[in-house]
């Protein structure tokens, strides 16, 4: 396989013409052969380029709308044709089939047609197909010929032709050939994406492929010995983590970059409410409060649990301001997530160097569609988000008291955080605030009690006179399958509680509940999250 490959004849077919001028400007140095096709042809003479006309070459005009222009013998004969196989070179002879060295082409925006709500005819003519056909066989044939796919490579191939008096060596086009065949993969796989869920409304086609692009490597995953990446959807942009702008802290990890999901996941919840802050801790909630500003969210939200909060993340719903700032840096702090920061919120984050502040420029939409994926053993569990939420018609008063207004809007509130916290799930709120929270325990019974145990121990940390338990609010994210659960939040002081419902023992848990003096709200959805 030969190494260095002068590079006499170009092909170029641009989508993307940015860079055009100082890529045709680079080549011309090198005095290489310029073929190119309708709109860049035009804009590189404009610029001054010589260059010929894909016609010339192939002995046909650009027909059909241009979509006939590349598919032809004398194109893919250039580009596959095994330069030091004697029957190739005597088959390319005979038939005046002219060797083409490299191949810069980006394709047709599928994606971004498709994103602006384009119709189907001319998101169906967004379909490149001359583009991906050169590009597979440019890549096919990487030892003779380099392929660039990507404007940001440019800089790269014109060191590349400097450095070597106008060749390409073969590592450089075995790189390039690997990053062909993944845009390509990628863009099949965003039509076959259309194709199944918005022309044919399959939520699970037969085959499904997915597509994504590395952010950053990271030191590692949830473990030292486990190596690790961060990856960015293809697709319509989210204002999520991987696409938050890191303004300042030492590099990301992967627990980090989890933890930071969920935080953010949940406060984007209550992204039209009052201000309001997260601390999340292994993926959990920890301590949820809405305030009439930021900096009183904060409070009450590190109130409730001070212990799980240090080292933990915290996410915000409006941009941090400099007193919530100041606030949040007085305890270690690994991560801070928001829409925004002013400067003096920035400015007190940068006195605590090792602090991540990771901005989003907005906040997820928590009604979006889409679906969660799950590796398993030998295959991918796949599922509709959750992004089931109540209306009014959904609840149902089972007991014989109803709750006040103010009990209706902690029950709410502490729904909306149980459904974001490890099944078992229990959530005690008041006034806006979590009390307690209960996660991921084999048994519903023993999260109610820890949860508990998690106000007394606020109670005492804050010297209050009562835990915040007393008066509260209570959320279950699946039904009480007996009463003892029920009975446990009864004991920690709770007055209302809101719950699926829907066991065979529903019956019991309501007369247990009528006993207590407990209002009950049955919800008919439940928010299991393992």
């Amino acid at each position: 396989m030969t190494d260095l490959v002068p590079v006499r004849r170009a092909l170029i077919s641009l989508s993307d013409k940015g860079g055009l001028a100082e890529l045709a400007a680079g080549l011309a140095r090198h005095g290489v052969d310029i073929v190119s096709t309708g709109g860049t042809a035009t804009q590189l003479r404009q610029g001054g380029a010589a260059v010929r006309d894909i016609a010339d070459l192939t002995g046909f005009p650009e027909m059909m709308d241009g979509r006939v222009k590349t598919l032809h013998p004398k194109v893919h004969g250039g580009l596959l044709g095994v330069r030091d196989n004697p029957e190739h070179a005597a088959a390319m002879a005979e038939h005046d089939i002219a060797p083409i060295d490299l191949v810069i082409v980006n394709l047709y925006p599928f994606e971004a047609t498709v994103a602006r709500g384009a119709s189907r005819d001319e998101v169906i003519e967004n379909i490149d197909i001359g583009g991906p056909s050169m590009v597979r066989s440019a890549a096919k044939n990487h030892a003779h010929v380099a392929i660039v796919t990507d404007p940001a490579d440019y800089a790269e191939l014109l060191a590349e032709l400097d450095r070597n008096d106008g060749m390409t060596s073969l590592a450089f086009r075995r790189r390039l050939a690997a990053k062909a065949y993944a845009l390509t993969a990628a863009y099949d796989s965003a039509i076959a994406g259309w194709f199944a869920r918005a022309d044919q409304g399959e939520a699970f086609p037969q085959t499904r492929t997915m597509a994504s692009r590395l952010v950053m490597p990271l030191r590692y995953g949830e473990n030292p010995h486990q190596k690790a990446a961060l990856y960015r959807s293809l697709g319509p942009a989210v204002a999520g983590v991987a696409q938050a702008e890191q303004v300042q802290g030492k590099e990301l990890s992967y627990n980090n970059l989890n933890d930071a999901n969920a935080a953010l996941e949940l406060v984007a919840e209550f992204r039209d409410g009052l201000p309001t802050v997260v601390i999340v801790k292994h993926a959990n909630p920890c301590g949820v409060a809405s305030g009439a500003t930021l900096l009183e969210a904060w409070q009450a939200a590190l109130a409730c649990d001070s212990v799980s909060a240090f080292g933990g993340i915290v996410a915000c719903n409006r941009p941090l301001d400099g007193p919530t700032a100041e606030a949040i840096a007085q305890i270690f702090t690994e991560v801070v997530v928001a829409p925004g920061a002013d400067e003096a919120a920035k400015a007190a984050f940068s006195r605590k160097k090792n602090l991540r502040l990771l901005l989003t420029d907005g906040l997820p939409d928590p009604t979006r569609g889409g679906q969660t994926v799950t590796v398993i053993a030998g295959g991918v569990l796949i599922q509709d988000r959750d992004n089931g939420r109540l209306t009014d018609a959904m609840l149902k008063v089972v007991t014989r008291r109803e709750p006040s207004e103010q009990e209706l809007k902690d029950c709410l509130f502490a729904w909306t955080v149980a459904k974001h916290v490890k099944s078992n799930a229990i959530v005690y709120a008041r006034d806006g605030s979590t009390a307690g929270v209960g996660a991921g325990q084999m048994n519903r019974r023993d999260s109610a009690r820890i949860a508990a145990a998690k106000a007394r121990e606020a109670a005492e940390t804050n010297g209050w006179a009562e835990p915040r338990t007393v008066g509260s609010a209570v959320a279950s994210d699946a039904f009480f399958p007996f009463a003892d659960g029920l009975l446990a939040t009864v004991e920690a002081g709770a007055t209302a509680v809101i719950q699926p419902g829907g066991s065979i023992r529903d019956d019991e848990v309501i007369a247990a509940a009528d006993a207590a003096g407990l209002a009950m709200v049955f919800t008919g959805m439940r928010h299991f999250r393992h």
